[in-house]
């Protein structure tokens, strides 16, 4: 099993980053290189979180094994009685092999590769892509331009401060820098500022997810925040709508200003090949391709114009793409909360839904979700499943909180994290140990990783599901993983005093924090920064808890749902007015579908068949005639038919004429002029009597 383990947990981590990037990705319409960088940025991270764990169990393989070692024979014999009377011991050697020991050399250079390569990821490779994404150049060439203008500052930063760093350590007569120690700032600098914004993500996820699923059980409190979402999507949506038709209005006049043979004529048609299709039609049917164009007397956009409106209709389209399926899915999910409202009070403990799925189930499913298996889960088990799991949640919150504030304490061991895992040290118990590790580090990384996959930042950083994430918000969160992922690992360290910086204990360390080096270079920062600033993370916790930055975005003016506020719930009486009026909607679409269903089954065959007979007693020559004139005499007496019941139904509508007037009225109701039919006074203004009134 040596390197086993390693190569199952590489392959398994592929495919959840490929799942994850499926979700929020479109692997058809982005471009290759932004699903790659994303996929690439996304798998080292989660490959660091999930082989940590092993990186651990090998670490205290080799520290018992260095001990043993080194000890006497009459130690070696009291550790290995002691351990047998603890746990049986396969061997007469206490430090057996784990199960998933990674043989010397191979961890080293696997973090070496994974860090450094994130590194570049996030520090050049992403940045880079993310203004070549959202540049609206037409070549190759002029993105790249573009991009690097943009990041010319970005970069020339980072450069300006390295350098000032450079000629302070080279005038300084006291500092004798080597390669390594360098190399060993630049971490600690990357690291210091993926620390700073790792804590305020972990303060909020600390509180808010364990929050989440305890409302999650309130089905009153999840419909009514439902039904605010409703309200402020429909204006972000028709806000999308407004701003969509204002850019494709730039792009008629542009398409129709700029002909077939004028020089930017290749830019207008790749901006066109962008807009949706509807529009793309409306604007093919305008096009007079056969008109020249004359520079002396009309005035053409610019290309760099030109490139400004591309990248405004790649912004829009894609905006109006993602609210329309954004409406839809939370349609969805209201109706469907709705119903298990209704059901709650079932006696039948059978859960009925108002809309039918529009996309077949799985039989599979089917058979074992039944409804009655449904109305058990959604509206007796599911609450309760959530309360226990929000319960659990917050025990693992307080453990981080608690453990957070005290892992610099190494007499008496105080932090909890550190207290397990050597409790397992000591019977060496290695799948307990990864168990506990995989636990504790997957814990940390839901808390800051879903905030990222929570957080917005206007309509600049979105991460959608649905496949509606746009290449600018997938690159930046791959950034932010690459940023966040090397120090949460360390803090994690810390928590369980596996880093030889933290516990003070002259030990052999774990082969990442051997590729991160010694923080001793950096004293202020390793005894000051990396132990006094993650308390914060109290404070923040508290913030968090009472909805402080919440409320501080209400009084910005950026909604928020809040239960005690007035705005809140007028947004909640709009939302739900929406909903309750598109499930009018959806209604009557349905009952006409049924309806039409209903007599195509029922006079459709009868149809078919007596047209079948028919046609089999007519000449074919006399066939094509006798159709023409059919359609022309049934076209004839449809219409002639059609106008009869229409001057009906108004005759009936209008019981009460509108302008009665007893001068005008005739016993024939077709006296009027050219034969039209007045039906109760509605065209009183073309009678007979009113026309010759002044002569």
């Amino acid at each position: 099993m040596s390197g086993a383990a390693l190569g199952l947990e590489i392959v398994f981590v592929f495919f959840l980053a490929l799942f994850l990037l499926h979700r929020y990705g479109d692997f058809k319409k982005q471009h290759r290189l932004v699903i790659v960088g994303t996929l690439l940025a996304w798998y080292l991270c989660f490959l660091i979180v999930f082989i940590l764990p092993l990186d651990v169990s090998t670490t205290i393989y080799n520290r018992c094994k260095h001990a043993a070692a080194n000890s006497s024979p009459t130690e070696s014999s009291n550790i290995t009685g002691l351990y047998a009377a603890a746990t049986p011991v396969p061997s007469q050697h206490p430090c057996f092999k784990p199960w998933s020991y990674i043989p010397d050399g191979i961890m080293p250079i696997f973090w070496r590769v994974v860090y450094w390569t994130s590194q570049f990821l996030t520090w050049i490779l992403l940045p880079f892509m993310q203004s070549y994404a959202r540049s609206g150049g037409f070549s190759i060439t002029g993105k790249i331009k573009t991009a690097l203008i943009e990041n010319a500052i970005y970069y020339g930063t980072y450069l300006l401060i390295f350098g000032a760093f450079l000629i302070y350590v080279a005038v300084n007569p006291h500092l004798h820098l080597e390669w390594n120690q360098l190399q060993t700032i630049g971490i600690a600098a990357a690291n210091t500022w993926g620390l700073f914004l790792l804590v305020l993500l972990l303060g909020y996820g600390l509180v808010e997810i364990p929050r989440s699923y305890w409302n999650g059980a309130k089905r009153g409190y999840l419909l009514m925040k439902t039904y605010f979402k409703a309200a402020k999507l429909m204006t972000e949506k028709a806000d999308a709508e407004e701003t969509l038709e204002d850019v494709m209005e730039e792009v008629r006049k542009v398409n129709e200003s700029i002909k077939y043979n004028h020089p930017l004529r290749k830019c207008v048609d790749t901006i066109l090949k962008k807009c949706p299709v509807e529009y793309q039609e409306k604007m093919g049917r305008n096009m007079d391709d056969y008109e020249d164009f004359d520079e002396k007397h009309n005035t053409y956009p610019s290309e760099k114009s030109l490139v400004k409106l591309h990248k405004q209709v790649i912004y829009s389209v894609q905006r109006h793409r993602r609210t329309q399926v954004q409406w839809q899915i939370l349609l969805e999910q209201a109706f469907y909360l709705e119903d298990v409202a209704k059901n709650e009070t079932s006696a039948t403990c059978q859960f009925v839904h108002t809309f039918q799925s529009p996309e077949p189930e799985n039989r599979f499913i089917q058979y074992f979700y039944n409804p009655t298996v449904e109305w058990y889960w959604e509206c007796l088990l599911r609450p309760w499943f959530y309360r226990v799991l929000a319960v659990v949640l917050s025990i693992f919150s307080v453990i981080v909180v608690w453990s957070e504030c005290t892992f610099f304490s190494t007499t008496p061991v105080l932090s909890l994290f550190a207290v397990f895992i050597q409790l397992a040290e000591k019977t060496y118990n290695y799948i307990y140990i990864e168990i506990a590790c995989f636990l504790s580090i997957f814990f940390l990384s839901i808390c800051v990783y879903s905030t990222v996959f929570r957080i917005r930042v206007f309509n600049y950083y979105y991460l959608a599901s649905h496949h509606q994430t746009d290449a600018y918000s997938l690159l930046f969160s791959g950034m932010l993983f690459c940023r966040l992922t090397p120090p949460l690992c360390l803090n994690f360290l810390g928590l369980t005093h596996m880093d030889s910086s933290i516990s003070h204990q002259n030990t052999q360390p774990t082969a990442y924090t051997s590729i991160m080096g010694s923080m001793k270079v950096l004293s202020f920062i390793a005894d000051g920064f990396y132990i006094y600033y993650p308390m914060l993370v109290v404070i923040l916790c508290i913030a968090t808890y009472f909805s402080l930055g919440t409320r501080c975005l209400n009084l910005l003016g950026f909604q928020q749902f809040m239960g005690d506020n007035d705005m809140t719930s007028d947004l909640v009486d709009e939302g739900k007015e929406l909903i309750r009026r598109e499930k009018r909607k959806r209604q009557r679409q349905e009952e006409g579908e049924s309806r039409r269903r209903e007599w195509k089954e029922r006079y459709g065959h009868s149809r078919e068949d007596s047209t079948r007979n028919r046609n089999v007693h007519i000449d074919p020559k006399e066939s094509n005639f006798s159709d023409i004139s059919t359609n022309r005499s049934a076209s004839k007496y449809t219409r002639a038919n059609n106008r009869t019941e229409r001057d009906r139904i108004e005759l009936l509508q209008d019981a009460e004429p509108l302008d009665f007037n007893a001068e005008t009225f005739t016993d024939d109701p077709l006296e009027s002029e050219s034969g039209r039919y007045q039906p109760g006074g509605r065209y009183l203004s073309m009678s007979r009597s009113r026309i010759f009134d002044d002569v």
